[in-house]
C-alpha cells in the first residue's frame, strides 16, 4: 500500500466511463470532478434534474473541457432504475466503474421508497442491488476488454460507512414496519451494503470474471447527509452546525472522497476490499488503505440470505450463488 496516496496518484483514465449515483454534491461531486480530470467520462447519476445541472455547471465553471453527461436517476424508484439500466446497456458500450455512492441517511420519520420499502434500506440497499445488476451487461463489456490485473479490469465501488459495525440486519423487519430507528434503520443499511458488495465479490470470482467488487468508508466528513431530509428549522440548523464543525476537525467532503477514488482507481486494490482512512477511529486522515471490518459483515450465510431477499424484492437477479456455481 502506498503511504499517502493521493488523487494525484489516479492514473489516467482516458476512454473510461464512470457511473457515479449521486454525484451531484458532496463525495460523489468531488470524486466526479477529480476522476473527470484524469479523462474519464463521467454519468452523474441523479434524481433531480435540476441539481444535476447546476452540478455539471458548477464542474464546467471548475475546470472547463471535462466529459460529463447528466442521467436522470431515482434509486428510489424500480421503474426509474430499469429506464436509465435499458438505456444505458442499449448504447452497447463498456461501463469501466460503478461507485454506487448516493445514500440516505437517518430521516427523523419512517419513509418509503415509490416501491414501498423502506427509504434508507430501499434507496442504499435495493435501489443499488437492482442498479448494479440491471448494469452487468455493460461492465462485462469492459471486462471483456480489460486486461487481467487490477488496473485494467471493471470495478463496481460500494460505499458503506463505520457505521456498520453497530448495525444488525433484522431479517423480521427489514422494513422498519414495526419498529423504526432513523439511526438504527441507517446502520443496517451500511452493514447490508458492506454484505452485498462482499457477497457479489464470492459470486464474481466464483464466475471467474475481470469485474471487481470492492467498498470504501469516507470515515466522517462533512457532506449533504448530515443536512438534508426533512427537519425543523431548528434541527437544520444544528445540522448545519454539525457538518461546519466536522469539516474543520475531520474531513471536508473533498477530503472524504479519497477512499472512494482510492478504491476506484488505486493499482493495490485487491478483489473483495474494503478501504478507508487510516487516523484516528477510521474518522479521518490522509492516508488512505484497508478498513476495519466487523464479524458480522464477514457473515456468508446472512449474506446469502440477504442476497436472495434483495433478489426477491427488486425482481433483479444476476450470478448463481458460491454454491450452486461450485456444485
Amino acid at each position: 500500500m502506498s503511504k499517502k496516496w493521493q488523487a494525484a496518484d489516479i492514473p489516467s483514465l482516458s476512454e473510461k466511463r464512470v457511473l457515479i449515483t449521486g454525484a451531484n454534491s458532496g463525495i460523489g461531486y468531488h470524486t466526479a470532478l477529480k476522476l473527470a480530470r484524469k479523462g474519464a467520462h463521467i454519468i452523474f447519476g441523479c434524481r433531480d434534474q435540476r441539481r444535476g445541472e447546476a452540478a455539471l455547471a458548477r464542474m464546467e465553471a471548475d475546470s472547463p473541457g471535462l466529459r460529463t453527461e447528466l442521467a436522470i436517476l431515482d434509486l428510489a424508484s424500480l421503474t426509474s432504475i430499469h429506464h436509465f439500466a435499458a438505456a444505458e446497456v442499449a448504447q452497447h458500450r463498456p461501463l469501466h466503474l460503478l461507485i454506487n455512492n448516493a445514500g440516505v441517511m437517518a430521516p427523523p420519520r419512517r419513509m418509503e421508497t415509490t416501491d414501498g420499502f423502506e427509504l434508507q434500506f430501499g434507496t442504499n440497499v435495493l435501489g443499488h442491488f437492482a442498479l448494479t445488476g440491471l448494469l452487468i451487461p455493460a461492465l462485462q463489456q469492459a471486462a471483456a476488454a480489460s486486461s487481467a490485473d487490477a488496473a485494467g479490469r471493471p470495478r463496481v465501488v460500494t460505499i458503506a460507512s463505520i457505521a456498520h459495525k453497530r448495525g444488525r440486519i433484522d431479517f423480521g423487519d427489514l422494513q422498519s414496519t414495526r419498529n423504526y430507528s432513523p439511526m438504527g434503520a441507517y446502520q443496517q443499511s451500511k452493514l447490508a451494503n458492506l454484505l452485498v458488495a462482499f457477497e457479489l465479490d464470492r459470486r464474481l470470482r466464483a464466475e471467474n470474471s475481470r469485474i471487481m467488487s470492492v467498498a470504501a468508508h469516507p470515515g466522517v466528513a462533512n457532506t449533504n447527509l448530515f443536512q438534508s431530509g426533512e427537519y425543523s428549522a431548528a434541527e437544520k440548523s444544528l445540522r448545519a452546525f454539525l457538518g461546519h464543525a466536522i469539516g474543520i476537525a475531520l474531513n471536508t467532503d473533498s477530503e472524504g472522497a479519497l477512499p472512494t477514488l482510492y478504491a476506484s482507481t488505486a493499482l493495490e486494490i485487491k478483489d473483495g476490499g474494503y478501504y478507508g482512512p487510516q487516523g484516528f477511529q477510521e474518522m479521518r486522515g490522509e492516508e488512505v488503505g484497508p478498513a476495519k471490518i466487523a464479524a458480522h459483515a464477514n457473515d456468508t450465510v446472512a449474506a446469502t440470505r440477504l442476497w436472495q431477499i434483495c433478489e426477491k424484492l427488486t425482481g433483479v437477479k444476476f450470478f448463481r450463488d458460491v454454491a450452486a456455481v461450485a456444485s
